[in-house]
């Protein structure tokens, strides 16, 4: 419990850290976190440790945006966010069955493709300033609106931060198994 503990306030805390700092935006360890959970943890309890550090983060972040844009953030929108996360849980129950850093490095990045795509196409579906056209559709997935950063650097850097934590989040499991004296995690183990 004191891991989960820490990781939740870790991870919220990079997410808060990066609204202050624009070249982190979108750059968290969230998405990674919940697809590693899938992959590594067996105690599904702890799958809930990424979706604890996303609300907690998100109700700090809806709140600072909309104070400092003065928009109103729409609840749908949060719980589109939060499927996005829990579609990484399959994924990475997937990736377990076969697990290597071929795998890994798949799943994250079709973790980042589906929050990617879903999240875009909610903000064009729910946004007045985006047509509602092909072209429209485009524009949300591309340039985004004209007074915020282009969309597509945000997918680049969620992309670079999913591969970035996912190595990582690997890289400290192999350590520990092997410091242990474990087998790697990322052999695929016989069935119990």
């Amino acid at each position: 419990m004191p891991v989960a503990i820490a990781l939740i306030v870790l991870a919220a805390s990079w997410r808060m850290l990066a609204i202050h700092q624009p070249m982190l935006g979108n750059f968290a360890p969230l998405m990674a976190l919940t697809f590693c959970g899938a992959v590594y943890f067996r105690d599904k309890r702890l799958w809930l440790v990424p979706f604890a550090a996303l609300t907690l983060s998100d109700l700090y972040l809806d709140y600072y945006y909309a104070s400092v844009f003065h928009e109103t953030w729409s609840w749908q929108s949060v719980i589109v966010r939060l499927l996005c996360f829990a579609l990484a849980l399959p994924i990475g129950r997937m990736v377990a069955s076969r697990r290597n850093w071929l795998t890994l490095f798949c799943g994250a990045l079709g973790a980042s493709l589906l929050f990617y795509l879903i999240t875009n196409t909610d903000a064009w579906r729910h946004d007045p300033h985006y047509a509602q056209t092909t072209a429209g559709w485009w524009q949300a997935l591309t340039v985004g609106r004209p007074e915020f950063p282009p969309t597509i650097l945000f997918f680049r850097n969620t992309l670079l931060s999913d591969l970035f934590f996912t190595g990582l989040f690997a890289a400290v499991m192999e350590f520990a198994a092997r410091r242990a004296g474990e087998p790697s995690p990322l052999k695929k183990q016989p069935s119990r």
